[in-house]
């Protein structure tokens, strides 16, 4: 794995700092040439799949959660996860998020036709790049997350449609 950045560094900076690095990297990640991802398609998925596991320990850094989580479904991301929906549901708000980097590292790690592993990789650093906007905003506000599609508030209140003229 590349560079990791300590959690309680991603927790402290925000932006300016240590998530700014994350972003520059994942942006370069991004517009790597197809040759070049596929090349190091194994090392690169395992790089964003850190760079996902960063993120989700600065979450539980930031907490006061313990960071040693067992992996679910083999993977330590979505233990990370789950540890970190603990205690507060708006952070299910990514677990789909989560899922998706799992998916996309997967489908580079084993797939056959290099313009799809390069393509699985460009998307898995964009899916990272969302999770560690979602969590840098929540480190921001707290309450980041309640306006999803996921959300409890969005899926139980009543819809209120526009009557149409008669």
């Amino acid at each position: 794995m590349a560079s990791r950045t300590a959690p309680s560094e991603l927790a402290s900076t925000g932006h300016d700092g240590v998530s700014a690095t994350l972003f520059d990297r994942l942006d370069e990640i991004a517009r790597l040439d197809d040759a070049v991802l596929v090349s190091r398609a194994e090392a690169l998925s395992g790089e964003l799949l850190g760079i996902g596991e960063t993120v989700l320990e600065a979450w539980l850094a930031a907490r006061g959660k313990p960071l040693d989580t067992k992996p679910v479904e083999g993977f330590r991301l979505l233990g990370l996860h789950r540890a970190g929906a603990r205690g507060d549901p708006s952070f299910n708000a990514c677990r789909e998020t989560c899922r998706e980097l799992v998916y996309r590292t997967n489908c580079a790690r084993l797939g056959d036709d290099d313009k799809v592993i390069a393509q699985q990789l460009r998307l898995a650093a964009m899916v990272a790049r969302h999770l560690l906007l979602f969590i840098d905003g929540k480190l921001e506000t707290a309450g980041l997350g309640e306006f999803c599609c996921s959300s409890r508030s969005l899926r139980t209140r009543d819809v209120v449609l526009p009557v149409p003229p008669k």
